[in-house]
């Protein structure tokens, strides 16, 4: 009987125990990826033609923020030709209309507020008569808290980089001088900013995100192209304020876009941007004159 060898074997090293299974698992960059990917499916083929649909979206926006986004234009312009620099000019948010009779101005300000919203109440018609609900695009309230930790927890994100750049764009002189409130000091001030914030967040979050990046989806746009025209159109009408509030209520509006199309979800933006210009609106009234590094 002859002896035989025993069978080769492969040199067993500490990265390649044996029996191991090959690690499939996705490697952290493909993960967070992962999690930042959006749904690239675009919203349901619209019902009208390709041309009605395109005037829509323009009328929608010249009767809203569009209208808006020329008037800060000029604003703008008209700032830059003055005399001072624009740093020494002042761009006023919530101004009295009736300064001298405080129950006339209470009744103007929350008619301004309650016509307002309707831009946004057009929009949101106009998507369901074209088989879009509200809750298809996240205006409903079939997840509250979800929606407010989202949106508190958004603005938390946002509201100090944003300060921070205000005041650097002033430093530059490159922002006006925002008075976020002119409103006598009444009892219903209060109350009234916090209504006109709710008002600027639901007007352009409805419109800006919900309806018009899902009509330019429509359209065929694709998903940077929408994105980055919602974000165009949201600094334009913050221009009377100056560039450092287009730069970035801009980069607000992308990273809103984003979370919209990931999510499907106005709500939180909503709330986000309704914390926002609550700080912003009441924080003024209560810090103005009391701090130095609030112009």
């Amino acid at each position: 009987m002859t002896r035989t060898d025993p069978p080769s074997r492969l040199p067993v090293t500490a990265a390649d125990p044996v029996g191991s299974v090959p690690d499939t698992r996705p490697s952290r960059w493909r993960r967070l990826r992962h999690r930042l990917a959006i749904d690239p499916t675009p919203p349901p083929d619209s019902t009208l033609a390709r041309p009605v649909l395109r005037n829509e979206v323009l009328l929608v926006l010249a009767v809203s923020l569009g209208a808006s986004a020329v008037y800060a234009v000029l604003s703008l312009l008209r700032k830059l030709l003055a005399p001072v620099p624009l740093s020494q000019s002042e761009a006023t948010l919530n101004g009295s209309v009736v300064p001298n009779q405080a129950w006339l101005d209470l009744v103007y300000q929350l008619v301004g507020i309650g016509f307002g919203v309707v831009p946004a109440l057009l929009a949101l018609y106009l998507l369901a008569r074209d088989r879009i609900r509200p809750a298809a695009i996240g205006v409903d309230g079939t997840r509250p808290r979800w929606d407010l930790g989202r949106g508190a927890l958004l603005a938390a994100v946002i509201g100090i980089p944003g300060l921070l750049l205000y005041l650097a764009a002033y430093a530059l002189g490159i922002s006006a001088t925002i008075v976020p409130s002119g409103l006598p000091d009444v009892w219903w001030r209060v109350p009234v900013l916090v209504l006109s914030a709710a008002m600027n967040a639901t007007l352009e979050e409805v419109v800006v995100v919900g309806y018009l990046i899902t009509r330019l989806r429509q359209l065929g746009r694709t998903v940077p192209w929408a994105i980055g025209l919602a974000a165009v159109l949201r600094g334009s009408y913050h221009l009377y304020q100056g560039f450092g509030a287009f730069i970035g209520n801009a980069l607000m509006g992308v990273v809103f876009g984003w979370l919209f199309l990931r999510t499907k979800r106005v709500m939180p933006l909503i709330v986000a941007h309704t914390i926002l210009d609550t700080v912003s609106f009441v924080g003024y009234t209560v810090l103005a004159g009391h701090v130095s590094w609030l112009p």
